[in-house]
């Protein structure tokens, strides 16, 4: 009987010697879990935290992009010069079907090379570069391409300018201008002019379904819609992009990206009336590092689940980023009714400079102006989001905000090392709905809970009090 009252004795200075040591650690910021709804804990049955962080192995997948840059093309390939079929470079004559011509002996060759000569400026009419082609394609833009601003000449497809199209292995750079001249279609958007219809303009340079594919020092300005899309592509690799539009132009997304597959954007910078960057639905292992954003509507996974879609996006790293003057920083968006997940998804190294949402989940989005979207039964569900090392300042109160589902909450979301505040240097706030959240480091603004748990110490706890 001794021997056991001194084995609880023992017991008993141990557990208050590590409530102590616990209680000093939350005077020093430590991590801890905010629960704005009464979820599960992050904390295991041994008191370590349980999947705060998933590291992405999806994410970080990406080095064989590396490998792209080295497209084993010929040591003298055939250049093929537009000029040399037609094309006049004076910036009003058509020059459509110089560039088809062109392209057709580029693609039959392979080895091959599209040149568009510097201090010439074509126009274009609605035009497909069409594959499969032989390999080992590249295409010098160093002049300037102008689209044609008359609509009826996108009567076929309104919705595309200029389309690369199931082409592997393609290399496209040259440090020319692609202008979609987009004011004709921006004057006509229902967002500038109510009693316009609204309905899709051209997409100024599109890559569908094209695998191991390079482009790279490029400026693409005035889209008539989105400026660059990506769309089921497989290994792409974007470097030192110039994306430009006015902050008014409506839905002229800088890149965006749909259902395509370990893709990497580097180096760019990117100023439009929509989101900088944009990814949805089927896309997966996407990587943008040194990305400046602004002006517009910041960094964008979604949305997602519009018309109760099931969509799906992950593995998704911005690493590096300065945004300034946008109406968000970095963002994701679901629609409610919709199904799918967003998870995986890493926000690191970011600096914010007046932006208005900084860092921000709406998982109740609706674009509906005249009347609010209906409540609905499903929701994509967002999961195992990370932010690391965000600081700067917030054009408005709220610097993080986490607008979530009530019946599928977001999960596992993890604020580490942020430091926002007012862009006057008063102390912003965190508006939190229905999140399971944690907190590394130091976070400045921190969300008011209704609940904080340390589950595994007051379980602990009450097992031992129960015993004794």
């Amino acid at each position: 009987m001794a021997l056991l009252k001194h084995l609880l004795l023992s017991f008993t200075i141990i557990i208050i010697s590590f409530v102590a040591c616990y209680s000093t650690l939350q005077d020093e910021d430590p991590p801890s879990s905010i629960y704005v709804h009464d979820h599960s804990s992050f904390f295991d049955d041994g008191g370590a935290f349980k999947n705060l962080i998933k590291q992405s192995t999806e994410v970080l997948s990406l080095d064989m992009l590396d490998k792209l840059d080295n497209n084993n093309r010929h040591s003298s390939p055939k250049v093929v010069n537009v000029n040399d079929y037609g094309a006049k470079g004076n910036g009003h004559t058509d020059d459509t079907e110089a560039f088809k011509k062109a392209w057709e002996d580029v693609c039959s060759s392979g080895d091959a090379i599209l040149a568009v000569p510097e201090e010439n400026s074509y126009m274009l009419k609605p035009i497909r570069f069409t594959g499969p082609c032989k390999p080992n394609i590249e295409v010098q833009f160093s002049g300037t391409l102008e689209a044609s601003d008359d609509p009826s000449d996108y009567s076929e497809d309104s919705r595309h300018w200029l389309v690369f199209d199931n082409i592997q292995k393609l290399f496209i750079s040259g440090g020319g201008t692609i202008n979609g001249n987009g004011n004709i279609w921006w004057q006509n958007s229902c967002k500038r002019n109510k009693k316009s219809p609204c309905k899709d303009a051209p997409t100024a340079l599109t890559f569908y379904s094209c695998d191991d594919l390079i482009v790279k020092d490029l400026t693409i300005e005035n889209g008539q819609q989105i400026h660059v899309s990506f769309q089921d592509s497989v290994n792409v690799k974007v470097s030192g992009l110039n994306v430009t539009a006015p902050e008014d132009s409506p839905n002229t997304d800088g890149i965006h990206i749909t259902n395509t597959q370990n893709i990497q954007i580097s180096n760019s910078v990117i100023g439009t009336g929509d989101d900088c960057i944009s990814i949805v639905h089927g896309s997966k292992n996407v990587e943008a590092t040194d990305i400046t954003c602004g002006p517009g509507h910041g960094i964008s996974i979604g949305s997602l689940g519009a018309g109760k879609s099931k969509e799906n996006v992950s593995g998704i790293l911005v690493n590096g980023a300065k945004i300034f003057g946008t109406k968000n920083g970095v963002r994701i968006k679901t629609w409610q009714g919709g199904s799918g997940s967003a998870s995986n998804i890493q926000f690191q190294n970011i600096q914010m400079d007046n932006v208005t949402n900084p860092i921000i989940i709406n998982q109740n989005y609706c674009d509906k102006k005249k009347k609010p979207c209906k409540r609905g039964k499903s929701a994509v569900h967002i999961k195992n989001v990370l932010y690391q090392n965000i600081t700067g300042t917030s054009a408005s109160d709220i610097a993080v905000k986490f607008d979530c589902s009530e019946k599928f909450p977001c999960k596992e979301i993890t604020l580490q090392d942020i430091d926002l505040q007012c862009e006057g240097g008063d102390d912003a706030e965190a508006l939190c709905n229905n999140v399971e959240l944690s907190y590394l480091g130091h976070v400045r603004p921190r969300c008011i809970s209704e609940k904080k748990k340390t589950y595994a110490i007051t379980s602990l706890w009450k097992d031992y009090l129960w015993y004794i």
